[in-house]
């Protein structure tokens, strides 16, 4: 008697005979006698009886051929082969189907759901097909059934899905001191420690893309100033020892002498050791910028992941006040604000000025000509970014001015926005930590879901039930994730295991990586808060103030169910404003073909993302951050506040300056300025023209026009998915 059927995807499922006399009467139906009762019941009977205790689908339909090729009903038979080939060659053409959009590189949304990747390349086509057949396994045979249930239904979304079964993790931030001191070994090859100023720039360059093939999110450095200082002095070390091969003089009571800032000037009227020390510095300097010069062509070229995709690379930077960190800081940022190759404003790294009181953000501090300078940088080339240090929640209290390695304490940020600071289970810090895994949740399906209540407090009272219930699913959804994360062995992951991760360096090459990763965060992210509130209340929070008090009280109790998830299962819980790229519109359609078009709701292809003011609402910087600003407390686990501008930033370095000074008034944790910039990949011409088609000086089609998607920028809209273009099209200016 058949007990257990196994299926196609190697699930185990009870004996349904239903679906047998189901088949039969489908096949029954196609022929001219139609069905017969008794005769389905007698061949389900048999199969169902003298079948083995467990069966898979196919020896099953097998059994059913024979019966029905040993009755009187032999048409039915062939109706039955019929029917099952057809569904055979259905679930071969719907993979075959997606396959051919791959290899045609045609436009569409699975072929352009990263816009950092080139899915056109022989390498993307190559990680796209095993993508897209990754996940159907991890479906199958890796989450629990009422994970996938969730999926399937739209409530939940498993980021990066497709890199489930390779057990790695989402992030790190680099302690970079480790690797230039120490050396590393990466594949066949092996550092050194750093002595100069262009290997340590080039080192940093290998541990970003290095890590990146281990990993499937994203690369920081918390301190890129830091970290790089010491090299700027040797390097001026070694240039006053080469004046002294020339000169034949001894300088060696140059070496340590005191430099308040390294700034190239001439060297006439100068002798001495003074015209001895002015020369190394010009020197020192210029090798400088042409170490920072390496750096962003090479985070811009070098590519990661089967050569598919540059390194998803940021770098935090602006509280070192050191003549050499000085140094770092003015050279990168005049690197950045000339361009990469011709000209063109560099997409990687995705850069971020620490703000400071006391070291860089008032006019009295010691890096505040540096501060200036970087929103001057911005309003030409969108980057940095810029977080901030003094916000309630980025503070922490062993953070010591006088302090050489204070950086330890400075919370630093991924570019998108992930953030990962607190710390339940090692030091509070953002170095050698980052986030394991992370899952954003539909808010939006769940409110309409509720809209049926005519009572707005049974309404609302319900939403919260329902969130509850998912929010449940998504804590265990992660918690499977991470029992099955903690499994990998530590040799699988050599460079992040052994000079990146916080104790890493302790593990033994086969042992799992459990006795650490447990330091890192796990995300429960949301997408549509907006939407949510309309279909709740009838208003968005950027135009109603209660609203704005239910948004708040809804992302508060994500954020108090986090905290009790943590106490729970023993791991960092953080909620994410999730940086929904793909995932924008692939909730939306489910969405819109469950509940149709619903005013405010699912009218446009594209959820908002988190917890921002639609893109499309009139409103100023000043009141978008006054609605925005109280959420960063509640997302530890990333933030980000932008503000859209309008006309040419380039001169304008103060628009920049003021949208900071926004963050900083209002304890905004991360924010961003979007403005309009053209360039003209033939001839050079910039402009800030919305609609530029045409290049005015020299007639040329070949327009660069840059964008920010998520937080990071992107040269070309040709890879943006139709859910984001949409949003892309709404976005109105904030004035």
């Amino acid at each position: 008697m058949i007990q257990t059927v196994v299926k196609r995807d190697g699930r185990i499922v009870g004996y349904n005979e239903e679906k047998i006399k189901a088949a039969i009467r489908k096949a029954m139906l196609q022929t001219p006698m139609g069905e017969d009762e008794s005769l389905i019941g007698r061949i389900a009977d048999r199969i169902g009886m003298t079948g083995n205790e467990q069966m898979t689908v196919e020896e099953i339909q097998d059994r059913v051929e024979f019966e029905l090729m040993k009755s009187p009903r032999k048409e039915v038979a062939k109706r039955y082969i019929s029917y099952r080939d057809k569904r055979s060659i259905a679930r071969r053409a719907k993979t075959r189907d997606m396959f051919l959009e791959i290899i045609e590189a045609k436009n569409n949304d699975i072929t352009r759901e990263n816009a950092n990747m080139n899915t056109d390349s022989p390498a993307g086509m190559m990680m796209k097909f095993a993508s897209e057949t990754t996940k159907p396994f991890v479906d199958d045979y890796l989450i629990s059934e009422e994970s996938r249930d969730a999926v399937k239904a739209g409530y939940i979304h498993i980021h990066d899905k497709d890199y489930y079964p390779t057990k790695s993790l989402t992030c790190v931030q680099h302690p970079l001191d480790r690797i230039l001191e120490g050396g590393f070994i990466a594949g066949h090859g092996e550092s050194r420690p750093a002595k100069r100023i262009e290997t340590a720039s080039i080192i940093g360059c290998i541990s970003l893309e290095t890590a990146q093939n281990e990993m499937h999110g994203g690369q920081a450095i918390p301190a890129f100033d830091f970290y790089l200082a010491p090299y700027v002095r040797s390097s001026f070390i070694e240039e006053v020892k080469n004046i002294e091969e020339m000169t034949g003089e001894d300088l060696s009571s140059c070496y340590e002498t005191e430099i308040d800032d390294y700034l190239r000037k001439p060297l006439e009227g100068l002798e001495g050791k003074e015209r001895a020390i002015q020369h190394a510095v010009n020197r020192t300097v210029a090798r400088v910028h042409q170490a920072m010069e390496a750096f962003v062509h090479n985070m811009n070229s070098i590519h990661s992941r089967g050569g598919n995709q540059v390194v998803f690379s940021s770098i935090n930077y602006g509280t070192d006040t050191s003549a050499e960190g000085r140094c770092i800081i003015r050279e990168l940022l005049q690197t950045t604000y000339e361009g990469v190759g011709n000209g063109a404003t560099a997409i990687f790294p995705i850069q971020i000025w620490k703000v400071k009181d006391g070291v860089n953000h008032l006019p009295e501090d010691r890096n505040y000509d540096l501060y200036m300078e970087a929103c001057k940088v911005t309003a030409r080339r969108f980057f940095p970014n810029f977080v901030n240090l003094d916000a309630t929640f980025n503070r922490h209290e062993k953070w010591n001015a006088e302090d050489p390695k204070r950086y330890r304490y400075e919370v630093a940020t991924m570019g998108c926005r992930t953030r990962v600071f607190e710390n339940r289970y090692g030091e509070k810090t953002s170095i050698g930590r980052g986030n394991l895994s992370f899952t954003t949740i539909n808010i939006v399906r769940i409110a309409i879901e509720c809209m049926a209540y005519v009572n707005k407090e049974e309404r609302i009272e319900h939403f919260f039930k329902k969130l509850d219930d998912v929010l449940e699913i998504t804590a265990r959804q992660l918690c499977d994730r991470y029992d099955f994360q903690k499994t990998a062995l530590a040799k699988q992951f050599p460079l992040l295991m052994s000079r990146l991760w916080n104790g890493g360096d302790q593990l033994s090459a086969n042992g799992t990586i459990e006795p650490v990763i447990n330091q890192g965060t796990l995300g429960i992210g949301f997408i549509g808060l907006a939407e949510c509130l309309v279909a709740l209340v009838g208003k968005h929070h950027g135009e109603d103030a209660m609203a704005q008090e239910l948004g708040l009280k809804i992302v508060g109790h994500m954020r108090d169910r986090a905290i009790e998830f943590s106490d729970r299962y023993n791991h960092n819980f953080s909620i994410l404003a999730t940086p929904a790229e793909g995932l924008s519109g692939k909730f939306t359609v489910k969405d819109r073909a469950a509940f149709g078009i619903l005013p405010g709701i699912t009218d446009k292809i594209y959820y908002t993302n988190s917890n921002h003011v639609p893109v499309y609402y009139h409103c100023s910087p000043r009141h978008k951050a006054m609605v925005e600003a109280p959420y960063h407390d509640l997302t530890r686990g990333g933030h980000i506040f932008y503000v859209e501008i309008d006309g040419d930033a380039t001169h304008n370095p103060k628009a920049i300056s003021d949208i900071v000074e926004l963050m900083h008034r209002h304890n905004i944790g991360y924010c961003s300025v979007n403005h309009n910039r053209n360039r003209c990949m033939d001839c050079g011409y910039e402009d800030a023209q919305s609609e530029l088609e045409v290049c005015p000086k020299c007639g040329s089609r070949n327009i660069d026009k840059l964008q920010r998607i998520t937080g990071y920028l992107v040269g070309t809209t040709d890879r943006w998915n139709k859910a984001k273009l949409a949003e892309l099209h709404d976005r109105v200016v904030h004035e």
